[in-house]
């Protein structure tokens, strides 16, 4: 069988592990590439040089990048990480967007200008391809920071014959996140205005950076296969179902794995003891030492866990409604998260109601995540909509069950458990109302509480369950290898008219 020729990737992201975060969009963007790499791909990174990012890189080039009646400077500086490939250690280059204008200041997002921010990087990533002799045979667009690129391949390079054979898959990680900005961003990518209307690229009267890679892209993909459907829908497509179902022909949907190696409870560093489906009984250490961590008695009670961003899409207002009959139960609950100023107080307060219960941190903490993850016996996942998440896939790993809604990538991922025939390995509920999650919490405890034998064999199983990256990459390949399959197409489909 003749083997496929390997493939040159350049994969683009507003964030990349370990380098910054602020979601799961850089843990994908840090875990995908070396999977890529380890099966023999050429595989490169880029994304900009934030102020907050601290590792060691070395300059590379620098080169004006015009934006609108000016010229700003683009610098390029390397770094990298490694991955493990056949037994030898391969370092994946990952490329910076240097500018002191628009990159050197506190914090990645939410600044008045991110509009022509992130139009800068779409420009200075193609502008950098030349300089560093890289000719990826595929650009991995991931969310609104990125949609541009997709245009500005097809309508502005297009006549480069350096650019014409790149081809473009666009992956939506949550559709929520829009980029859209005034039109006058049309004069920082110096695109005429007759590209401006509705069929295009207009949106309610704005420029849609998600939108653009939509439309663009040769191939677009959303974070699992329910997803991908749903945001078709006019209850989850965020206005854009429209758009995206004139493109349903080229809207795939893959889930996203977790790094092996970043989540393995029998070698993870971060936590206080390290275990595996052979030794379930050390998972108890974990939960003792979490317990004194969070300042709660220690009891073999059921510990739930809740490791999310505070915000509305994650279903808070389901636990908040039924939080005081969750505590007439024999209980613990341990939160960690930032985000919206409501939730924070919500939970501060749950906090100071029920002092031996209740813990809750407020920061960006890695390393009290992992803890969590392991010391926990119940996983918190009720979303009002989720494109894939990535907290029950580390909750399985860990040994921890996760409740969820029948939404997005948690349909895909997480079967609920089944009393009659012992199978499952979470808790699922549909409706999004308090009582349904109740419900399902309810159910949940009862297994725990009463039968310790079935609760075992749902941590063993979670403990064996493999949402590794391996096999989602090979889908993300076939997905790369028809982008440029597609583009060739077009490419002579023109060529054919001229």
């Amino acid at each position: 069988m003749e083997q496929k020729q390997s493939l040159k990737i350049l994969v683009v992201s507003a964030e990349v592990v370990p380098f910054a975060k602020s979601g799961g969009l850089a843990d994908v963007a840090g875990s995908l590439p070396q999977v890529l790499a380890a099966k023999g791909n050429d595989v490169r990174i880029v994304m900009p040089r934030y102020r907050e990012i601290t590792q060691e890189m070395h300059y590379i080039t620098d080169f004006p990048v015009q934006m609108d009646w000016r010229r700003e400077t683009c610098i390029i500086r390397r770094s990298q990480i490694g991955c493990n490939s056949k037994g030898e250690t391969k370092e994946i280059p990952v490329y910076f967007v240097d500018s002191y204008h628009y990159f050197d200041r506190e914090g990645m997002y939410c600044h008045l200008d991110d509009g022509e921010r992130f139009a800068f990087f779409c420009k200075a990533v193609l502008h950098m391809l030349p300089k560093i002799n890289f000719q990826p045979d595929v650009i991995h667009c991931n969310d609104w920071h990125t949609g541009p690129i997709t245009f500005l391949l097809k309508h502005k390079f297009k006549t480069d014959p350096f650019y014409k054979n790149i081809a473009t898959v666009f992956t939506i990680h949550n559709l929520q996140y829009q980029g859209n900005y005034s039109k006058d961003i049309l004069k920082v990518f110096d695109i005429d205005e007759s590209y401006f209307n509705p069929e295009q690229l207009e949106f309610y009267g704005r420029f849609s950076f998600i939108k653009t890679g939509i439309l663009y892209a040769d191939v677009i993909n959303a974070v699992s296969e329910t997803y991908a459907k749903e945001i078709q829908t006019p209850e989850f497509g965020e206005l854009l179902d429209g758009v995206l179902r004139k493109r349903s022909k080229d809207l795939y949907g893959i889930v996203n794995g977790i790094g092996a190696e970043q989540f393995n409870p029998n070698s993870d560093p971060m936590i206080y003891k390290n275990y595996d489906v052979n030794h379930i009984e050390l998972k108890k250490d974990n939960k003792h030492g979490l317990q004194k961590e969070a300042g709660l008695p220690l009891k073999d009670v059921p510990l739930i866990g809740l490791v999310h961003r505070l915000v509305e899409q994650k279903g808070l207002d389901l636990i908040i409604d039924v939080f005081d009959e969750l505590m007439n139960f024999d209980v613990q609950f341990v939160v960690l998260g930032l985000g919206d100023l409501y939730y924070e107080r919500m939970f501060k307060k749950l906090q100071e109601k029920y002092p031996d219960k209740v813990a809750a941190f407020f920061e960006f903490n890695e390393a009290l995540a992992h803890k969590i993850y392991a010391g926990a016996d119940i996983f918190l996942m009720p979303s009002r909509f989720e494109p894939c998440g990535l907290g029950q896939l580390i909750s399985l790993k860990y040994g921890t069950i996760p409740i969820v809604r029948a939404v997005g990538g948690l349909v895909d991922t997480i079967q609920d458990f089944n009393l009659g025939t012992a199978t499952g390995n979470g808790f699922v509920f549909e409706e999004y109302s308090p009582e349904a999650f109740f419900q399902a919490v309810k159910r949940c405890l009862s297994i725990y509480n009463d039968r310790k034998d079935l609760w075992d064999n749902l941590v063993k199983s979670a403990l064996t369950s493999d949402y590794s990256w391996d096999k989602q990459a090979e889908k993300y390949i076939h997905l790369f290898r028809l982008a440029t399959e597609k583009n060739k197409l077009k490419i002579f489909q023109e060529s054919c008219k001229i």
